[in-house]
């Protein structure tokens, strides 16, 4: 089901698992900070809301999407984080530069999450307009990074 049909805000809080001893690292584009600013606002939220200590939510900022991957593997490395979510967005543009760079960050935070065997999430928001990128960021659609720091919590019951 598309977001446009679906509020990414409301999901299933069943059978959550207790994070309260578990540590997040969120990692966020600062390209669209606008954006991204307000991903990370929602997956922060969220991860307190559901028992993550603020303590155990760490923030790092890279440059860009491309740059989540790297980011993610540092975080990974370290043994006392649980989870990571990267938080990104990118818009289409008059190129095909946003299916190269959605690929690769893609295709990377995947292998960094199964080389570490860690839960690396992929909040990235891959919208066609600024306006689709902000309905899905606290807007109509509701935030993707609620939706993605949920994700963190419910694959850290495997």
């Amino acid at each position: 089901m598309s977001s446009a049909h679906k509020n990414l805000s409301i999901f299933s809080t069943e059978n959550l698992p207790d994070v309260s001893d578990k540590k997040f690292a969120l990692v966020v584009a600062e390209w669209n900070e606008e954006v991204t600013n307000a991903l990370a606002a929602g997956a922060h939220k969220t991860l307190l809301a559901y028992g993550a200590k603020e303590e155990n939510v760490i923030r790092v900022n890279v440059p860009g999407s491309y740059e989540l991957t790297f980011a993610a593997q540092k975080m990974a490395q370290k043994s006392e984080i649980d989870a990571i979510i990267c938080i990104g967005c990118v818009i289409q543009g008059e190129t095909k530069h946003n299916d190269y760079i959605n690929n690769a960050v893609a295709q990377g935070l995947t292998t960094v999450s199964l080389k570490y065997d860690k839960p690396v999430i992929f909040g990235v928001l891959t919208p066609n307009t600024e306006q689709q990128a902000l309905d899905r960021a606290g807007g109509i659609h509701g935030n993707k990074g609620d939706e993605a720091a949920i994700t963190a919590v419910k694959m850290l019951a495997f």
